[in-house]
């Protein structure tokens, strides 16, 4: 039993399973919103509540499980990474690759039980988020990847609930491509270093940490502002601009933090961006209870 309960942790610290955080509110504010405009509650139901948890999680386990099973390599040389469990030994190629199989068949299957479109949707989706392991090797797009990695779970939430893409959910999307981008490019500061000698693409790497630091500001920027066109095409209320507004002063902190301390890196990807994405599910869903 103890083999078991360590081996469920040393997959869990491999996936960091509690990061699971910034992809889950988005895609239940999406369904929310969707399940207003087309039932005219916010509530969409048990069923379809368990299986975006399901499928948010299934999808992010096999992103995050590929990445470690491909880049087990360049862990390695990096101090930051080489105790992890895809380089130390305590999970082995093969069972990071079964594990990638298993959570990616259990995300299809989830899709299969949510509808058709959901369905055709899930291997496109499964493609694209794990091409991010591929494109740090040869692009620094890699940030961009991330973000529409992170980017298609509002739109899988909106499908789940009525079968269609609206506008307001690609400008929902749109933001989180920037947010996620641009709080990947202040956690790759860390490796700045290890990627110009290992020869990796990130954009710290080839443009410096000022140039960086300045890009991720006008990642931020852009997505407060695709938000806000979220919130207008949604015809939200006012606790919806509210969460555009926290939004921005969070993102704002975050960027102090960094440039106060490199070292509070860690504590500005983490705890802000897993508060906010808290903090705007929240009063979403109070706007559309109350407005």
């Amino acid at each position: 039993m103890e083999k078991i309960i360590k081996k469920i942790k040393d997959f869990s610290e491999l996936v960091v399973f509690q990061h699971s955080v910034f992809a889950l509110p988005f895609i239940f504010i999406a369904m929310v919103v969707s399940s207003s405009q087309v039932n005219g509650t916010p509530w969409f139901g048990f069923k379809l509540f368990v299986l975006g948890i399901l499928a948010a999680v299934t999808a992010r386990n096999f992103a995050m499980g590929f990445n470690r099973f491909m880049d087990r390599d360049i862990d390695g040389l990096n101090p930051r990474t080489k105790n992890r469990p895809n380089v130390d030994g305590r999970i082995s190629p093969r069972a990071m690759f079964i594990f990638c199989l298993v959570n990616a068949f259990a995300f299809i299957l989830v899709a299969y039980f949510v509808n058709e479109l959901a369905l055709i949707l899930s291997l496109p989706i499964l493609i694209i988020i794990g091409s991010y392991s591929y494109f740090k090797r040869f692009s620094y797009l890699a940030h961009i990847i991330l973000g529409i990695s992170l980017a298609l779970a509002p739109i899988a939430g909106v499908v789940a609930v009525s079968e269609t893409v609206p506008f307001w959910v690609i400008l929902l999307s749109v933001g989180i491509v920037f947010w996620v981008a641009g709080f990947d490019l202040l956690y790759s500061l860390q490796d700045i270093d290890v990627d110009k000698k290992l020869g990796l693409h990130s954009i710290p790497s080839i443009f410096g940490a000022e140039r960086t630091m300045l890009l991720s500001k006008l990642f931020h920027f852009l997505t407060v502002i695709f938000w806000l066109l979220f919130v207008i095409y949604s015809q939200s209320s006012y606790l919806a601009y509210l969460a555009v507004l926290v939004s921005a002063i969070m993102l704002s902190y975050e960027h102090y933090l960094v440039s106060k301390d490199f070292r509070k890196i860690d504590k500005a990807f983490f705890t802000v961006n897993g508060y906010l994405g808290i903090v705007f599910l929240f009063l979403i869903v109070l706007d559309n209870i109350f407005f």
